[in-house]
């Protein structure tokens, strides 16, 4: 990995993740995870769907970028909203892509991200992420992995907060997850450079619903997490 991947993916970079818990919140209230063993399920669960969509969307992006974007932008967008049917999470998407919208112009200004905003004001994440790391020269792989590994590290980190569990056993889970991860990588490299019509486009229904309630939830009471 280049310097670019390893910012982006870092919990430090002030892009509002610490605000997103990727559905963790929702899923504690319910009691889906209370403990490290189903913690690892829903974020094996969220790397194979909500995950894989979003790395697959990165990779292109970092594709595109390297391509010169031109008309693309808007079609890449446009995939990605229609693989991610909860409006809520939608929301999230692109409330998280323009929170590091000023971090990434500051620290790689580039005529990429002028082209990607045409396309929407307010980018999806991914598609942010993956425009800044194909713009300074890395391969989609590297876009898919950060992106991949954000869709879980960050419930993660969510779930010692709201949890109280063991950060190290939350660490192990995250590192027991090393061949799904790859396989969404290896995917996500594959379909790269191809139309945004065959990027994969598996559903979370379960997801999409604590997701919804989430939001309406959190207008009720406070919450720790946006979404």
């Amino acid at each position: 990995m280049m310097l670019a991947s390893l910012v982006l993916s870092d919990a430090r970079f002030p892009g509002g993740g610490h605000v997103h818990s990727g559905g963790l919140e929702e899923a504690a209230e319910r009691g889906l995870v209370g403990d490290v063993a189903s913690l690892h399920a829903f974020l094996r669960g969220r790397l194979r769907t909500a995950g894989r969509v979003a790395a697959c969307a990165a990779a292109a992006a970092a594709q595109l970028a390297v391509d010169g974007g031109g008309d693309g932008w808007a079609a890449l967008d446009a995939a990605l909203d229609a693989r991610t049917p909860s409006v809520a999470q939608r929301e999230a998407s692109r409330a998280q892509g323009r929170a590091s919208l000023r971090a990434v112009r500051a620290a790689w200004p580039a005529p990429v991200l002028g082209a990607l905003l045409t396309a929407h004001p307010r980018p999806h994440h991914p598609l942010l992420t993956g425009a800044v790391i194909g713009g300074t020269g890395e391969p989609p792989s590297a876009a898919a992995r950060c992106v991949a590994y954000l869709a879980v590290s960050g419930p993660a980190s969510a779930a010692v907060r709201l949890l109280g569990l063991d950060p190290f056993a939350v660490n192990a889970a995250i590192v027991a997850l090393g061949d799904d991860l790859a396989a969404v990588v290896d995917e996500a490299a594959s379909l790269a450079d191809g139309p945004p019509e065959d990027l994969p486009a598996p559903g979370a229904p379960v997801l999409d619903l604590m997701a919804e309630s989430h939001v309406h939830h959190h207008r009720e009471r406070v919450r720790l997490f946006a979404s």
